[in-house]
């Protein structure tokens, strides 16, 4: 009886907290996590779904098991399965003895250039940035040229595009892919913060052991942008126990670090929930697809139910409080831009490429699909930055949309209720991005031009350059209905 009691008071208390929680903008504060607890995090975050008990490993598994009912989840295994490693956000091996030989030297050059990349204070002086920047580069050069057997590296390379992952690991793949992206952009800068010289440069020549191994690697990925991207960059930059690998700040005051690790983090994180989206997804297009409009109700809502934790990721931490203002745009945020390419022999045109962009996360693209929403990025954007098997799963999502198909009564006029309720939420999502993302551009950067990493170089001063960044975004949100 007393067992009873109890019970049926704990269950009352259970019904207050989420009603109050759901009805309120109250929401409990959110720990940053010890790294070594990060993967538990991730496989236990879709435990905390009202919908879900199950952990991203069972996903997986079901997921790959429904492969052969629709391409949707074929598209998704694939991923998984190859640029995933067999894991979803992507297994990374950065365990130095794991990786073969030839490789190894790019992490010996990365600890010896690390330290050597950030400024705390940097210089307003041109001529004194040149010289640090021409230091860095020559420096970073020769040690590639001195410690890299690039015709080994090459060997290992070919090897993986023959598909012969037991010389090169799907997992090490990745690591290295992160690897050389930070090489690349550190190189491309020469210091953080970037500064004015090196806005100003059109092209660089990089050293072969950086193109030769991207060129590759970036073919693998289905990608032809001479920069970074989402993945490349920040997801496949942690270890399986959620350590942070590749740093920018290295040696520079904890807020400055903190906030560089954070702002990965939460990118990271984001995606790492998102695997309950996707499988809600594939299940309510299956679904429908047989006319269980029951089922196709109650997954389409747990995709609206599944937002709201993989949001609060941004909600919660993306503030000055963890991810520092101050820090943010000179030490964070110009590491991730690119702005130079090279002129088309064939077209005499010149090809400019962008670095990161939030719009490269797949949980966006795949949600706008599931709705029926236009592709937001461009062509040219999608084949530099977004990978190949990404696209294809989101095209795949794009082509099995419902939502014009439905009726507005009964229980379809339930589901598209429930569509219309992600939709809120994108918007929520979109117009708090809006004006967060405002706060941080605005900080003084007084060594450099204004500059977006999604973008590239902007207007005059950051002001004029917000307003036309703000034409991006609004145009986004006005699509998002």
């Amino acid at each position: 009886m007393a067992f009873n009691t109890g019970y049926v008071v704990l269950s009352i208390f259970a019904t207050i907290f989420f009603a109050f929680k759901a009805l309120t903008k109250w929401r409990p504060s959110i720990h940053v996590p010890n790294p070594l607890h990060v993967k538990t995090r991730l496989n236990s975050m879709t435990s905390l779904l009202p919908f879900h008990t199950k952990t991203v490993d069972d996903e997986i598994k079901e997921i790959t098991a429904l492969a052969d009912c629709h391409e949707t989840a074929a598209r998704l295994a694939e991923l998984i399965h190859k640029d995933g490693a067999g894991s979803w956000p992507p297994r990374c091996n950065y365990v130095d003895s794991s990786w073969p030989a030839a490789l190894r030297p790019y992490i010996d050059i990365y600890h010896e250039m690390k330290a050597l990349l950030p400024a705390a204070k940097p210089s307003l002086v041109d001529e004194e940035n040149r010289v640090r920047i021409d230091y860095f580069r020559a420096r970073h050069a020769k040690l590639l040229e001195d410690k890299v057997d690039l015709e080994a590296v090459t060997q290992l390379l070919k090897a993986a595009e023959a598909g012969r992952w037991d010389a090169f690991p799907r997992d090490v793949y990745n690591a290295f892919y992160c690897c050389i992206a930070w090489h690349r952009h550190a190189y491309r800068w020469g210091t953080i913060p970037s500064v004015r010289p090196a806005q100003l440069e059109l092209s660089l020549p990089l050293p072969a052991q950086l193109t030769s191994p991207w060129t590759s690697l970036q073919s693998h990925f289905g990608l032809n942008s001479d920069s970074g991207n989402i993945m490349s960059n920040i997801v496949l930059n942690f270890s399986p126990p959620g350590i942070y690998q590749f740093r920018i700040n290295t040696g520079l005051p904890g807020q400055i670090q903190t906030s560089e690790e954070e702002f990965s983090r939460v990118l990271r994180e984001v995606e790492g929930g998102s695997i309950p989206i996707y499988s809600a997804i594939i299940h309510a297009i299956l679904a429908y697809s047989r006319g269980d409009f029951v089922s196709c109700l109650q997954h389409t809502k747990q995709i609206a139910e599944g937002l709201r934790p993989v949001l609060s990721e941004y909600y919660d931490r993306v503030h000055d409080k963890t991810i520092a203002r101050s820090a943010w745009l000179s030490h964070v945020q110009g590491f991730y831009a690119w702005g130079m390419g090279f002129q088309d022999e064939k077209t005499g045109e010149w090809v400019k490429f962008d670095g990161l962009s939030g719009n490269q996360v797949m949980l966006f693209q795949a949600v706008d699909a599931f709705l029926g929403l236009d592709v937001y990025l461009g062509e040219a954007a999608r084949m530099g930055n977004v990978p190949r098997l990404q696209r294809e799963f989101c095209e795949a999502v794009g082509r099995a949309s419902f939502r014009e198909r439905l009726g507005r009564e009964g229980i379809e006029g339930r589901i598209r209720t429930e569509m219309a309720e992600i939709v809120k939420r994108l918007r929520v999502f979109r117009s708090a991005h809006r004006s967060r993302a405002k706060e941080y551009l605005l900080v003084p950067a007084p060594e450099r031009l204004p500059m977006t990493a999604g973008k590239s170089l902007l207007k005059a001063d950051m002001e004029e350059s917000l307003e036309f960044l703000d034409a991006f975004m609004v145009g986004r949100l006005q699509q998002t209905v």
